[in-house]
Parts: structure tokens; C-alpha cells; sequence
């Protein structure tokens, strides 16, 4: 199967101009996210992202400690952008996400990143941490397609989106990769600053899976769909229960990679109930959960138990 991501012919049809269009009004009292903090980002003015009108990258490079669909054999072509939608305590990418580690780069230049890690071989374009960014990515697939991008545009989020920004995304992105972090409010807001968490994500991931559908594959290597990761929080923390209720709601072929992998990190240490891993029973629990909801697609990651 020869793969032709469904932004070449949004681009041919002019109508990817005029999504961006679309999507740069929005940064004039911006509403990108949820949080709808209506400030001005083209005269420059910061949001609770702490973002302006200029993208920033903190890094770029083919990444293989993605899920293996995405890794495949030569990497996963990650850009890392700076700061965030969320405030979550616990950030494994703490120095990226609050301290804002990173440098402004012009969309030309973000174009020419994915160009590069088309010609090193990567199997993707893999956006991590977009959502505050929206209109600058749009604009930079575009610069990178007039240069020959014909790689899958990966949406590598946090969950917490707005419902109308995603369905700008339409056509744009093959790839949707959100986080479900939580299913009730008072870890949500206690954590991340959203106490609406759950709602809006899943809005956007019904969204998200009405584009896209169940994650499909070309000789193992992921082309389209959506593909959803939960992180174990310690004392069931996430409810970990409901979000994977959900999950089974929208497909009993959702392709699903529950993660071991937190541990204290940033200002977790700050919350006694974060203060420590996940139990190998607490992972478990949820593996079985997933189970019993019939869901039955797993990263292999799900797997390595620490």
C-alpha cells in the first residue's frame, strides 16, 4: 500500500490556505485551548502557554523511544516545542514544558526541520506538545510540502484540547497521539490546572477518531488514526477505570499504550500521594481493566514492566 498523507490534497485544493488563515485569526484573541485566555499572540501577547506569536523548538531528531509503530527502524521524527497548555506537577519534560527551554524559529525553518528528518529516514513527523502552536505548524506543513514533505503528521498532545481548533486539523494531521491523563476533576485541577480535563478531552478525541479512525499500519509502520496513551499515576490517581470505559466506547480497536513509566519528577515531590512509582499491582489492575472493556490493541510498551 503506497501511503499519501491527506495534506497533499488539501494543499493541491487551496483549502490548507485557508485553514491556516482560519487558525491565525484565532491567535488575535486566542482560544486555541480550552483555557480561551484571548490574548492578542500576534502582537505578541502570552497566554497561560506563555507562548507568543513565534513557534519555539527545544530539539529535533529522530526519536526511538516512541511506540513501535512510530520507531519502526529509522525513528520517529520528533519536534519538541516549548512550553505547554498544562501545568501538570509531575511533567517528565519539566525543563521543556514550565521552564521553557527552547528558541524561536520561524515557520520556514520548522519546515526545513521536517524536511530534514524526511531525508534522514524517519518514518514521521512527530509534533510534540502542539496545541499552543496550531497555526504556526499549519503553516510550516505547508512550507515543508512546496519542499516535498510526504511524511505523516503525528499530534502528539497532552489531551486537553479545544473541540473547534481539532476540527481545523482536519486533512492536516494523519496522526492523532493525546494523552488521557485523568477522569475526574479534582486531580485534573489539583495536577494540571484543568479541572475540565476530561470533558474536553474527550470531545476532541471523538473528534479526533471521527477524522482518523482506528490506527492502521503499512508494514508495521503507523500511517493513519489515532493512537491513545494513558500514564499509571500512583493511588489511582488518573481513574484509570473510567478513562479506559471511554476508551472502549469510542472502538474496541483503539490502539492503546497504558505506561508504567511515571515517576516523581518536577514539583511531584511536593505531593506526598505522587511521592512514588506505580506499583507492578496497580499496573496490572489497569491492564486488566482495559481487558475486560474488550480492548485488545497494546504497545508493546505496555509491557515493560520496571
Amino acid at each position: 500500500m503506497k501511503f499519501e498523507p491527506s495534506y497533499i490534497g488539501l494543499y493541491e485544493s487551496g483549502a490548507l490556505d485557508e485553514r491556516i488563515r482560519e487558525l491565525y485569526e484565532i491567535l488575535e484573541s486566542c482560544e486555541l485551548c480550552p483555557r480561551k485566555c484571548g490574548k492578542n499572540r500576534l502582537k505578541g501577547e502570552e497566554g497561560f502557554c506563555r507562548s507568543g506569536r513565534e513557534l519555539i523548538v527545544s530539539s529535533y531528531g529522530p526519536h526511538f523511544g516512541e511506540e513501535e509503530p512510530l520507531v519502526g527502524t529509522k525513528g520517529s521524527g520528533t519536534i519538541f516545542l516549548t512550553n505547554c497548555n498544562l501545568r501538570c506537577v509531575y511533567c517528565q519534560n519539566y525543563e521543556i514544558s514550565h521552564l521553557g527551554i527552547g528558541r524561536e524559529v520561524s515557520t520556514e525553518r520548522a519546515a526545513e526541520m521536517m524536511i530534514e528528518l524526511q531525508r534522514r529516514g524517519c518514518h514521521n513527523i512527530n509534533l510534540v506538545t502542539p496545541t499552543h502552536f496550531t497555526p504556526q505548524i499549519a503553516r510550516s506543513i505547508k512550507d515543508a510540502i512546496k519542499k516535498g514533505l510526504r511524511l505523516p503528521i503525528v499530534y502528539n498532545c497532552g489531551g486537553y484540547e479545544n473541540v473547534e481548533t481539532i476540527k481545523l486539523l482536519e486533512g492536516i494531521v494523519d496522526i492523532y497521539m493525546p494523552d488521557i491523563k485523568y477522569s475526574s476533576e479534582e486531580p485534573a485541577k489539583k495536577y494540571s490546572d484543568a479541572p475540565d480535563y476530561f470533558d474536553r478531552c474527550r470531545e476532541s478525541v471523538e473528534e479526533m477518531y471521527r477524522q482518523v479512525g482506528d490506527l492502521k499500519t503499512d508494514e508495521g509502520i503507523a500511517c493513519r488514526g489515532l493512537l491513545i496513551r494513558h500514564l499509571i499515576l500512583p493511588n489511582d490517581l488518573a481513574g484509570s477505570k473510567e478513562v479506559l470505559r471511554f476508551v472502549s466506547g469510542l472502538s474496541k480497536d483503539s490502539y492503546v499504550n497504558i505506561m508504567d513509566q511515571y515517576r516523581p519528577e518536577g514539583e511531584a515531590w511536593d505531593y506526598e500521594e505522587l511521592g512514588r512509582r506505580p506499583t507492578r499491582k496497580e499496573f496490572y489492575r489497569a491492564m486488566e481493566m482495559a481487558k475486560e472493556f474488550g480492548l485488545h490493541r497494546f504497545s508493546k510498551e505496555s509491557f515493560r514492566i520496571h
